[in-house]
C-alpha cells in the first residue's frame, strides 16, 4: 500500500515486481475456470451454466485449467511488471510531491502507464493463453494442439514469425492501460479513504479497497477486451481474408451490428472473474508484505 522502499542492495528495487508477479500467479491459480467460461462466453457458446454444463459433459473438469501455463506465464510477466512499475512510479511520484499523498489523477497517470509497460512484457503470453482457451471451440482441421504455453509461443514464432507474438499487442496494450487505470489508481486511492477518512482496520481496508479496484477494473476495460479477444481469436476463411483489419474495424463493425452493449458481452461473468482476481491480487500482496515484514526482508 505505497511503502516507500529501503535505499542500499537490489531486493529493494526488485521486491515490488517479483511481489506483484507471485500474488498475480496466486490469484490466476483459483481464478483460471471463471476465465475460461468468460472467453468462451465471449466465443458465443451461451450462458455460463450452458457454457459450464457444454465444458463438463464433453471435455471433463480439466478443460477448466486449460491454458494455466500461459495464465501463469502471462502473470510472471504481465502481473510482474505492471505492479512492479506502478508501485516504482507512485514512490518517485510521492518524493516528487514532498511525501504528500498523489491526487487522483496522477495515480492514473501512473496505472495507465504501468498498464501499458506490462503489456508490451505480457503480450506473447496472453496471445498464447487465448489460442489455448479458444483451440476447443474451433473446428478439428483448425485446432492448434498446443500442449502448453512454451510450444504454444515456440509455434507461433516458427509458423507467423517473431513479431507475430505482439499480434493484438495494440488493443491489449490499450485494455491495459484502461485496467491498470482503474485498478491500480482506485486502490490506492480507496485505502487512503478507508483508513484514513473511515478508521477502518488493515483487514477491513483491504478487503474494501480490493472490491472498489476489482470492480472499476472490470467496468473500465471490457470493451476493451472484448476487441481484443476478437482480434486474438480470429481466422482467415476460405478466401484467406481476415474478418477484421485492425482493432479499429472490428469495433467499428460490432458496434454496428450489435450497438454499444455489444462490447460488455458477458459482463457479470467477466466481472466475476475480473473482481475476485484484483481482489486475490491485492490480499495476497497484502499477505507477502506481511511476511517479509515480519522476517526482516
Amino acid at each position: 500500500m505505497g511503502e516507500k522502499p529501503k535505499s542500499g542492495g537490489v531486493w529493494p528495487t526488485v521486491k515490488p515486481f517479483v511481489n506483484g508477479g507471485v500474488s498475480g500467479m496466486l490469484a490466476t491459480c483459483v481464478i483460471q475456470p471463471i476465465d475460461m467460461i468468460k472467453v468462451r462466453i465471449q466465443l458465443g457458446q451461451g450462458s455460463a451454466v450452458d457454457v459450464t454444463k457444454t465444458m463438463l459433459k464433453n471435455e471433463g473438469f480439466g478443460a477448466f485449467y486449460k491454458g494455466l501455463s500461459a495464465g501463469l506465464l502471462r502473470q510472471a510477466t504481465y502481473t510482474t511488471a505492471r505492479l512492479g512499475s506502478f508501485r516504482i512510479l507512485t514512490n518517485k511520484a510521492i518524493e516528487a510531491n514532498e511525501g504528500k499523498p498523489l491526487p487522483l489523477y496522477q495515480k492514473a497517470l501512473c496505472g495507465l502507464t504501468a498498464g501499458a509497460i506490462g503489456a508490451t512484457v505480457g503480450s506473447p503470453a496472453d496471445l498464447a493463453l487465448i489460442r489455448m482457451q479458444a483451440d476447443a471451440t474451433l473446428p478439428l482441421a483448425q485446432r492448434r494442439n498446443y500442449t502448453n504455453a512454451f510450444h504454444a509461443l515456440s509455434r507461433i514464432a516458427a509458423d507467423e514469425g517473431v513479431l507475430a507474438l505482439w499480434k493484438g499487442a495494440g488493443p491489449t496494450v490499450v485494455r491495459a492501460m484502461a485496467l491498470n487505470m482503474g485498478m491500480l489508481a482506485s486502490y490506492d486511492q480507496s485505502v487512503e479513504f478507508f483508513r484514513d477518512n473511515l478508521g477502518m482496520g488493515e483487514a477491513a481496508t483491504v478487503v474494501g479497497a480490493s472490491s472498489v479496484s476489482g470492480f472499476f477494473a472490470a467496468a473500465c476495460s471490457l470493451p476493451f477486451d472484448y476487441v481484443k479477444t476478437q482480434i486474438q481469436k480470429m481466422q482467415p476463411d476460405a478466401e484467406g481474408k481476415l474478418p477484421y483489419t485492425g482493432s479499429f474495424d472490428c469495433a467499428m463493425k460490432t458496434l454496428k451490428a450489435g450497438g454499444p452493449f455489444k462490447f460488455y458481452t458477458g459482463f457479470p461473468v467477466y466481472c466475476i472473474r475480473i473482481a475476485p482476481h484484483v481482489m486475490m491480487t491485492w490480499i495476497f500482496l497484502n499477505q507477502i508484505q506481511k511476511v517479509e515484514k515480519k522476517i526482516g526482508l
